[in-house]
């Protein structure tokens, strides 16, 4: 191809690639070099947009590329108005986060998008400016330097999969212009659409049921996976993939280090299949890794992939050829809540188990809770062999943590309800599903005490498994439910905004007088961080097994690196349990420092050991 006169750094990054790169980008696009001299065009136009200091915080990350897989990273999840009201309200409290702390800011979306059609900020309408509410993308940008001068990483979500309706695109595809009705999925009628429904599943069967929706400006019928307002883009076209790539690159060059692709299992869609994770995607997904090498290499790609490991584990790639940096570890996320309310640590093992194995250089973030509800795909044929069929077992595990089960202190709510298959969702905070909530309404101290252990237990099994482990904002002091949603015209029909509420900070300041709930919780994960972080047998390329305990209430997890061997023992009965181990080495309790056996070990209710030994 023609080059310009390319600064010697982008060059040698993008000779690196550009074999690959073209031919990747020629066998999707069918030759379209035009359209390929274009993006590599694009690719410099960035590179020479990016300021100095992140050119230089690129460089010191080419020369540590894993810098982001330590055991000292810990991530928080917020929505920016609900934690501080804008940007600049983040900034003034980014004190509080490093005394929580939190290295890894992610910022839940906060691009333009229509007020009461946005789901959550994931219909985008404009990728290049800031909700005003929120601030501008010079706060963004502001933000961001600040973080980086505290060694704080952003990470902003990016919808790659549609855009609002709201869209300049889609506004142009309503008046009939064409170019902009090729970048989506248009259709004069609905033969075509009623073919992709005979095999696409749908996303929202009861809040948003089908794959498509008719538009009454363009007098066509237009493809909308998730909401009717939220219209598919046509990777197909080049020019939407040009286009889009320059959208997460300005957004790199505002300071961003870590960009989510949202629903990025979607976006390539062929007839006949069912539209998730054709092979275009993986294409896709590394020509957008080799994008961020060339011009932003400081960058790292996470991966929102909600589906079982089978599916997660491509979109790493391969050691030659990688993709994302890191991927969200759904599953044991929706088996923890499986064994909160079973009291069986058998499928956690078994979940454990395939994770383990895995290479260790693959790095997951890992979480108890996020923004979103708690979905149960789990592995049902294994579950099966314990008598648990789908329908009923779901059924169970949503009575329980509704707390419609007897005995069960667990508060929450369904989401995405669908009776007529019995199945629903769930939503709720980690504390009120550990039973604080109930636990404080009732004023029972006993089962306050016990609720508090539970969530504690759950954050040190967070902080015992290899990644990045991510709170989501509230959790650290263990913010309970918000029902003020149902008073809200623009929520009331989400119950996931139960667990969105705004950071109570009167709450907050509790987390200083001995005893409450709140300086309980804040406390002891910040503990937990600071063992996490100064002890290396927590590192990511630790070895790691299931210790198997004899005891179907208690899970055990070893972990090995350098001469520390740690075994981690966690009791999810509410009645004290013994783990029958019998580890011959002299240990001790990381958290109290005190000499510890590793035999017949007697663990509290809803409580953990971390037990250590050195070599």
């Amino acid at each position: 191809m023609a080059k310009k006169k390319w600064d010697k750094t982008f060059e040698e990054r993008f000779e690196k690639h550009y074999d690959e790169l073209k031919w990747l980008y020629a066998e999707l696009y069918n030759n379209d070099m035009q359209a390929f001299e274009y993006f590599c065009n694009m690719l410099y136009d960035y590179y020479k947009a990016r300021s100095k200091k992140l050119k230089l915080w690129d460089a010191g990350r080419e020369v540590v590329n894993d810098w982001f897989a330590g055991n000292e990273m810990l991530g928080m999840l917020m929505y920016t108005n609900a934690f501080a009201g804008d940007l600049k309200g983040v900034r003034q409290h980014l004190d509080y986060l490093e005394e929580c702390r939190v290295n890894y800011l992610h910022l839940m979306p906060l691009l333009c998008s229509p007020a009461g059609r946005s789901d959550g900020g994931y219909a985008v309408s404009d990728f290049r400016n800031v909700q005003p509410e929120l601030g501008s993308m010079e706060d963004l940008a502001a933000l961001s330097d600040e973080c980086h001068a505290r060694g704080i990483s952003v990470c902003l979500d990016f919808v790659m999969n549609h855009t609002s309706e709201d869209h300049e695109w889609a506004r142009r595809a309503k008046k009939g212009d064409k170019e902009y009705q090729d970048r989506y999925f248009f259709f004069d009628n609905w033969d075509i659409p009623n073919i992709y429904e005979k095999t696409v599943p749908q996303v929202f069967p009861t809040t948003a049921p089908g794959n498509f929706t008719w538009c009454e400006e363009a007098g066509k019928v237009v493809m909308t996976s998730f909401y009717p307002y939220q219209w598919d883009l046509n990777y197909r076209n080049p020019v939407v993939f040009n286009d889009m790539t320059a959208n997460m690159l300005y957004l790199c060059n505002q300071g961003v280090d870590i960009i989510r692709l949202d629903a990025v299992p979607y976006i390539w869609k062929t007839l006949g299949t069912d539209c998730r994770n054709l092979p275009q995607v993986h294409t896709l997904v590394r020509i957008m890794r080799m994008a961020t090498e060339i011009v932003c290499p400081g960058t790292l790609l996470l991966g929102e992939v909600v589906m079982e490991p089978s599916k997660v584990v491509p979109y790493f790639g391969t050691v030659d050829k990688p993709e994302c940096h890191m991927l969200y570890n759904v599953t044991t996320m929706a088996s923890t809540w499986h064994t909160v309310a079973t009291k069986d640590v058998r499928l956690l093992k078994h979940q454990l188990g395939t994770v383990f194995a895995l290479p260790k250089q693959y790095v997951f973030l890992n979480y108890l809770r996020c923004h979103d509800d708690i979905g149960w795909g789990l592995d049902y044929r294994f579950l099966e062999q314990f008598g648990m069929q789908e329908v009923s077992h779901k059924k169970y595990l949503n009575d329980y943590l509704k707390g419609a089960w007897q005995g069960s202190d667990a508060r929450g709510e369904l989401y995405n309800d669908d009776p007529r298959l019995g199945d629903a969702r769930l939503c709720g905070t980690t504390a009120s599903l550990c039973g604080i909530e109930a636990a404080e309404d009732e004023g029972n101290d006993d089962k306050l005490k016990r609720a508090v252990t539970l969530d504690i237990m759950l954050h040190a099994f967070l902080f015992t498994q290899s990644g990045i482990p991510v709170l989501y904002s509230g959790d650290e002091i263990g913010q309970k439910n918000d029902y003020g949603y149902h008073d809200d015209p623009h929520k009331k029909d989400d119950s996931r905004y139960l667990h969105r509420g705004d950071l109570d900070w009167n709450s907050v300041e509790k987390r200083k007088e001995e005893g409450t709930r709140q300086q309980k919780i804040f406390d002891a994960i910040c503990k937990l961080a600071d063992l996490r972080s100064s002890n290396r047998v927590f590192e990511n390329e630790a070895d790691t097994w299931i210790v198997e305990t004899y005891n179907d209430h208690v899970l055990g997890i070893g972990r090995y690196y350098r001469g520390e061997k740690l075994i981690a023992l966690f009791n999810f009965s509410a009645r004290d349990e013994t783990a029958w181990i019998n580890e011959e080495e002299e240990y001790e309790d990381l958290l109290t420092g005190d000499k510890a056996s590793a035999k017949a070990v007697c663990v509290p209710a809803n409580d953990f050991y971390w037990l250590i030994t050195r070599f």
